[in-house]
């Protein structure tokens, strides 16, 4: 157990280390949902924003967090949610974009849709689907290899 209050940058670290529970390649911090960290007395609070209001993932989210920081030995650990302002993608860092693509995932582009195939990198695209596998992305298929794919959309 962590006896003194640990170096915020540390804790942040640590956070990186928790993986999105949708998309395991991306963690809660290259996503940007994890919006704050701070200390109250004993107690750390993370604040997060999920991705949209209600998401699903948003309480396992809270609970990887607390369960990843109760790991590295911090007793009291606290998440709020800030709905404002909301979460947008522009709040996913660059890196992550890079490792959505080679997960399969188009990341999300300012013209509403994929700048190419994840798969064969064809910009001969047709969208399936609004929706996809979660609300967040929307089903495409490449008219080149014939895959389909998710695209994370633009918020």
């Amino acid at each position: 157990m962590v006896t003194t209050a640990p170096d915020l940058n540390q804790i942040w670290a640590w956070l990186a280390e928790v993986p999105d529970p949708e998309i395991p390649v991306v963690s809660v911090v290259d996503l940007g949902i994890v919006r704050d960290v701070a200390q109250e007395g004993d107690t750390t609070i993370v604040t997060i924003t999920p991705t949209y209001s209600g998401c699903p993932a948003t309480s396992v989210i809270a609970m990887d967090i607390v369960r990843a920081l109760e790991a590295k030995g911090l007793a009291k650990v606290e998440t709020r949610q800030q709905l404002s302002p909301a979460w947008t993608t522009d709040w996913i860092t660059e890196d992550a974009r890079a490792r959505l693509e080679e997960y399969g995932i188009a990341p999300p582009q300012p013209a509403g849709g994929p700048a190419r195939c994840p798969r064969c990198a064809s910009t001969d695209l047709e969208r399936i689907s609004q929706f996809g596998s979660t609300p967040c992305k929307a089903q495409w298929r490449c008219k080149s290899c014939l895959e389909p794919f998710d695209y994370f959309k633009c918020i």
